[in-house]
Formats: C-alpha cells, structure tokens, sequence
C-alpha cells in the first residue's frame, strides 16, 4: 500500500498575535505607559513654574531694567530636571536593588571630598560645595536620596526578619552620611537625614523598644552638642532663636537672627488675604528678608499673594505628598515601598521646617523649599526622587 502522501495544510501567521508593549501600550493593561501618575506630573509642573515665578519676582529689582539672570538659570535647570524626571521614570526602578553600593557608596565619596580643602568650596561657613564652572554642586542633598536608596536596598533583603545584628546595619548606613553632613557642617540637611532614617526603621519593622531608645538617644545627644560649645554661635542661635523671641538677645548672631525672622514674619502678615500683588512686595522686592529666592522664598508668596496663594502653594504640595504616599502603599515590593516612603517623608520635612522657620515657629536651619527655592542641586534632587516615585507607580502590575 503505498505511504500516504498527505501533508498538513500551514496554518496563517497571525502578525497581530504577540504585541510589544512599548509600541501598543494602549492595549496592554501591564505596560508602564498606562500607568503614569498624571495628577503627580501636573502637581510638580504648577509647583515649579510657581517657583520661577517667585525666584523672578525676588530677584529682577525695584527698578527697570529687570534683572532675568536669575529666571533663566532656573529655566534652565527646569529643563534638566525634567529631563532627569523622565528618564528616572522610564528607568526600572528594581534594577536599583543590585547596584544600591555603588550609588550609596557614591553619595558619601562625595561627601568626603567635599570636606577636603581645595576641592570642595565654603560658603557662609559651610563647606559643602563643588564648583563646577559657572555652577555649583552641593552633594549633601544628593546624599538624602543616596541614603533612602541605600536603605531600601538593604532592607528589602531582609524581608522583615530585623534582628540587632541587621538593626546595627541599617544604622550605620544612616550615620555615615550624617556625619559627613555634620562635619561640613549642615544642621538642616541633618536634621532632615534624621527624621528620614527614623520613619525608615519604623516602615521597615524595627521594634518599637528600640526606636524608642534612639529618640532618647537622639534628644540626649542634641543637648549635649548645644550646650558643650562645641557648636559655634551663629549655629545654636540658628537652632534655638524661635523657642526664646520674646526673650533678651544674648549675642550679636541672635540679635542678627531674630532680626532676620521678624522682617520674615512681617513680610507674611502683611500680605493679608489677597497679597499686595505680584511684584509689588515692598519687602521682598527691596530685599529686607535675607536669602529672599531660596531659604525665604515663602515670604515671597505670602507678602505679594496672600494667604490665597499660600494656601494654594501648600494645596499643591499636599497633593504631591499624598500621590507619593499612594505610590507607597500601591507598591509591588518592599523596595518600592521603602523608597517611595524615604521620599515622602524627606518631602514633608523640607516643607514643614522651611515653611515654619519663616513663620517663628521652627529653627532656621537653611533647609530649601522644594521645587520653589533656587538651587540647582536641590531641584534637581528633588524632580529625580520624583521620577523614581513615578517608576515604582509605573510599574506596580508589571
């Protein structure tokens, strides 16, 4: 019988079968691209143009011809930023989890360096800076987001299981950068890497026992730097000015200081509701409150807009801080939590004490205000952390 000669009939190729989720993202419910937090994206956009707008307004001058120097290296660095923003948005943040070393590592080589005489440049009696030609690279506020990453990195691999051993570990990442920032030294950026590290522990399941023995820890350790004289004048007065205004000043810095606040808490309550109009502050166009454009830029919006401009600035950020705290929470991994969290909080501190010093009621420790102060260094730091928070709220079903 002779053999059967059949042969199957080729089934059609379906083109249309395997879809690449970057070109056709509208049709994979997985891929990042469905997923970018735009409430989060236009919340940081009006809070930064906000910003030029106030940097432009404090420093053009009284008088024409107006001063646009300043708007445009803030232009500028917007630009940058935001570039920087969506490529950490686009870039997979686990991938991070095998490189956290080198990028913490990184962070406090900088640090380092900083210190060294001839590299690293002193300005108002803190030397924490790079000069890089015509700009300056101040790598304490790299050094934040160096931390919460490494920390992240770290702790994720313990999955929770925190003995003393690992404790001990986590908190010697905490305190290497700190010192270097103490060093410099720069009481702000410290104190805000200590409530960073302390909401980390917490999130990452540190006993409460414990956490309780480091705030007693932390409480004893600062009295006795206040009051060792190992800080100099100018640095304590700047920590304990607005616990003792309505006292008799007892050096020429806490003269100087309380000077400085009053014209800073009078710029604000002069503005009233509505604010004087913008470019029309009396105080902050003539450059009465020192550092009008980074450290005081609030007084800015408060003496020429109000307390409706205040109230819209802070609504804005309140909105930032509640989208990173949602991308937290949405989170796939530990990591991703941990990071998102370390952002949130560094967020809410920077805000809270720059908001504060210039009311009285916080020390003024130079801490800037995001997206509003200017400062290359900061505003880059900051839109990069949030391109990370927009990665992990990218990436939470894939």
């Amino acid at each position: 019988m002779a053999a059967s000669t059949y042969r199957p009939r080729p089934q059609p190729v379906n083109r249309h079968a395997v879809r690449r989720p970057l070109a056709n993202f509208r049709r994979n419910h997985t891929s990042p691209f469905r997923h970018v937090d735009v409430v989060l994206v236009a919340c940081i956009g009006l809070v930064c143009l906000f910003g030029a707008l106030m940097v432009y307004s404090t420093t053009r001058g009284a008088e024409p011809p107006y001063d646009a120097s300043f708007l445009k290296r803030v232009v500028m660095f917007l630009i940058l930023g935001g570039l920087v923003m969506a490529g950490a948005a686009f870039f997979d943040y686990r991938k991070l989890r095998d490189y956290w070393p080198f990028i913490y590592g990184g962070s406090v080589l900088l640090l380092f360096l900083v210190l060294v005489p001839g590299i690293g440049k002193s300005t108002n009696g803190t030397q924490g800076w790079f000069q890089l030609g015509p700009f300056q690279l101040q790598p304490s506020e790299l050094a934040k987001l160096g931390m919460i990453i490494g920390f992240s990195g770290l702790a994720s691999q313990f999955r929770g299981d925190l003995d003393n051993a690992r404790v001990g570990m986590l908190l010697g990442l905490c305190g290497a950068p700190m010192f270097f920032v103490l060093l410099q030294p720069d009481l702000g950026t410290t104190l805000v890497s200590v409530a960073v590290a302390f909401a980390l522990l917490l999130v990452a399941g540190v006993r409460p026992r414990i956490l309780g023995l480091l705030a007693l820890a932390a409480i004893v350790g600062t009295t006795l730097i206040l009051t060792s004289g190992v800080l100099k004048d100018y640095q304590v007065a700047r920590l304990t000015t607005y616990v003792k205004q309505d006292q008799v000043a007892t050096s020429k810095a806490d003269r100087d200081l309380r000077l400085n606040l009053e014209q800073a808490k009078s710029a604000i309550g002069s503005g009233g509701l509505t604010g004087k109009g913008l470019f029309n502050g009396p105080l902050t166009r003539g450059k009465v409150v020192p550092e009008q454009q980074t450290d005081f830029i609030f007084t800015a919006v408060g003496e020429q807009l109000g307390l409706l401009g205040c109230g819209a600035l802070l609504t804005l950020l309140g909105v930032i801080v509640w989208r990173v705290w949602r991308a937290a929470q949405l989170a796939r991994d530990d990591f991703g939590m941990l990071l998102c969290t370390g952002i949130m909080v560094m967020l809410v501190v920077q805000v809270f004490e720059n908001v504060g010093m210039t009311m009285g009621i916080m020390p003024i420790t130079g801490i800037p205000l995001p997206f509003m102060s200017y400062g290359g260094s900061a505003l880059m730091t900051s839109l990069l952390s949030m391109g990370l928070v927009l990665s992990v709220h990218m990436r939470r079903f894939s």
